[in-house]
């Protein structure tokens, strides 16, 4: 009996590694490919789904705030929503990745940060996302398609809204 239980948890073992494997080997999602879909849940408590957003374009953006180079674009990202909020047209996502909550608390008051942010619990979007690294920002068109992906951090206010006035008009 020992024996049989110790083979079933090693092959469950190498299946779970396989996975991963498997996932790591995937790859950068690509442009035009569908966003998975995924549940956050907001330092405020309230939780968004992806999917419930068809019909906007929805800016998700990987940060931390022991992230250098967050800092620079987060200014940026606030302004940008600011630009959108009042239409709705755009919805902006702040997953925060691999944080405390009382220093990720204190980035989104230091940059003034109002749209809507939450904790990457267990990674599990931004392993959904295959992020390499933050920040990373992800601009999702109005079926849910991947449209636009910057890796690092966006160098102005023009570039951000160069990834979403397109997909605007």
């Amino acid at each position: 009996m020992k024996k049989v239980l110790l083979w079933g948890g090693l092959v469950l073992f190498l299946a779970v590694l396989g996975v991963g494997l498997f996932r790591s080997q995937q790859g950068q999602l690509k442009i035009g490919k569908p966003a998975p879909d995924f549940e956050l849940v907001s330092f405020d408590g309230e939780t968004y789904r992806l999917s419930e957003f068809r019909g906007s374009v929805v800016v998700v953006n990987f940060w931390a705030s022991w992230c250098e180079s967050c800092k620079p674009e987060a200014r940026d990202l606030e302004a940008a929503y600011q630009t959108y909020g009042p239409r709705g047209e755009v919805i902006f996502l702040g997953v925060d990745y691999v944080d405390t909550e009382p220093e990720a608390l204190a980035y989104l008051e230091e940059f003034g940060i109002t749209y809507p942010n939450g904790p990457d619990l267990r990674t599990e979007i931004s392993q959904a996302f295959r992020i390499r690294g933050v920040p990373e920002t992800f601009v999702i068109d109005q079926d849910g398609l991947i449209s636009h992906l910057q890796i690092g951090p966006y160098s102005s206010l023009e570039e951000i809204l160069a990834s979403i006035d397109p997909l605007l008009e």
